[in-house]
C-alpha cells in the first residue's frame, strides 16, 4: 500500500498508488465507465454497487448513502467534520489496516469526497472479490451447514482478536469465496480494544440477521444445533487460540 492524496477544488481523492499511479474524479462516476463499456451494475447495499473494469483490475464502486428515516432528510449527504473524518477516508484506511494485518477484507483502491458547504458526498473503490456469494445467498440456497457456520465463526473471531469492529455484521456482509471467507462493508467500522461487550453485541447482530433471513425456519433447536452452536464453538476456539 502506497497511500497518496490528490486534492481538488471541492474535495480530495485518497488512493493506493501501487494499485494505480493515477486516479481522477472520473473513477467515481458510473457513466464514465459505462461510456467505455466497463461497467455493470450489481444489486447490493443502499442503492447498489457497480462493478467496474479499471486499470487496477476489476473493482467495486460504492456511493455512500444513508439508510432509514435519516435518508429522507439527508439522502447521500453527510455532515462535514474534516477530511480525515469522512466515511470514505476512514473506511479506506481501515481496509488498509485490515490488509496489513493479513485479514480477509476488500483491498482499498481509492476514496473520494466532494464537499458542499456544511456537507459532503463520498465514494469508495475496492478490488472485487471474484466468484463469491454472500452468506445470505448461501442460506437462501440451502448451503449454510455446520461446516460453513464453523468457518464463519472462525472468520469473525480473527477480526475480533485484532480489535476490528464491524458496525453492521450481518449475513449480507460475509462473502463466501472458493478458497476463503471475507468480511466486507466496513463503513463506520474501527479498531477497538478487544472487549467482551462489543464482541457479544457483534455476534448478536449476526444472530438476528440469520434468524431474520430464515435460518431458524425449521425451529430454534435445529438452528442452534446446525448453525449457531458450531459457529460459536469455532469462534471461541479461534479467539482463544
Amino acid at each position: 500500500m502506497q497511500e497518496q492524496l490528490r486534492k481538488e477544488a471541492d474535495g480530495a481523492i485518497l488512493f493506493d498508488a501501487e494499485a494505480s499511479p493515477q486516479v481522477d474524479a472520473d473513477w467515481f462516476v458510473p457513466e464514465y465507465w459505462r461510456g467505455r463499456g466497463a461497467l455493470r451494475s450489481q444489486t447490493g447495499g443502499r442503492g447498489g454497487v457497480q462493478i467496474i473494469a479499471t486499470p487496477a483490475g476489476e473493482c467495486v464502486l460504492r456511493h455512500y448513502r444513508r439508510g432509514g428515516v435519516v435518508a429522507k432528510l439527508m439522502g447521500d449527504r453527510y455532515l462535514w467534520r474534516g477530511a480525515d473524518a469522512t466515511r470514505c477516508f476512514a473506511e479506506f484506511r481501515l481496509l488498509a489496516e485490515i490488509a496489513r494485518l493479513g485479514l480477509p477484507g476488500p483491498a482499498p483502491v481509492a476514496a473520494h469526497y466532494r464537499r458542499h458547504g456544511l456537507f459532503y458526498r463520498a465514494d469508495l473503490v475496492t478490488r472485487r472479490i471474484a466468484d463469491a456469494r454472500t452468506l445470505a445467498e448461501c442460506l437462501a440456497a440451502g448451503r449454510l451447514d455446520a461446516e460453513l457456520a464453523r468457518e464463519v465463526g472462525a472468520l469473525v473471531a480473527r477480526f475480533h482478536r485484532a480489535g476490528i469492529w464491524h458496525a453492521d455484521l450481518n449475513a449480507h456482509n460475509v462473502l463466501v469465496a472458493t478458497a476463503e471467507l471475507y468480511l466486507i462493508d466496513f463503513d463506520r467500522g474501527r479498531v477497538r480494544e478487544p472487549a467482551e461487550a462489543w464482541r457479544l453485541a457483534n455476534l448478536a447482530r449476526l444472530h438476528r440477521s440469520l434468524v431474520k433471513l430464515g435460518a431458524a425456519a425449521h425451529g430454534e433447536q435445529a438452528f442452534r444445533a446446525t448453525v449457531w452452536t458450531p459457529l460459536i464453538e469455532a469462534y471461541e476456539a479461534t479467539f482463544g487460540a
